[in-house]
């Protein structure tokens, strides 16, 4: 059990590190994302408007599937199981996600929080398949 909440722990610290240090990197080889995020972040702080642009927003999507994928597997490899931590992780996650399409509602469209919201539970749970139990 013990093994499990380090599991969900890993995963969920290796997602905020993998999504934070990927929107780094991409602000520094992709100036216009850079822009974009900066944008996005004082408006919420600011509670200005915004007007984010679709390929934005179609990247943060890509990025947190990945991100919940190996977030998924990491949660997998230290529970050592592949089912009960990538879940739990998964609704964690979830909540997590829910969270940000609270805070950002009449930011962005309303198909950006559905989908960014909506796929990462099963990444998640994706992500623990891909370690085979062995």
């Amino acid at each position: 059990m013990l093994r499990i909440i380090f599991g969900i722990i890993s995963g969920f610290f290796g997602w905020a590190i993998v999504w934070f240090g990927s929107e780094i990197v991409l602000s520094a080889i992709w100036p216009a994302f850079g822009a974009q995020q900066s944008a996005f972040q004082a408006a919420i702080e600011n509670e200005a408007p915004f007007s984010g642009e679709t390929s934005f927003l179609l990247t943060q999507i890509v990025l947190a599937t990945v991100v919940s994928a190996i977030a998924g597997f990491l949660a997998a490899i230290v529970a050592g199981e592949n089912k009960r931590a990538p879940l739990v992780l998964g609704f964690l996650l979830l909540a997590m996600g829910l969270l940000k399409a609270f805070m950002s509602w009449p930011l962005v469209p309303v198909w950006h929080h559905f989908v960014f919201t909506a796929i990462l539970l099963p990444m998640a749970i994706l992500g623990g398949k891909l370690k085979s139990n062995r």
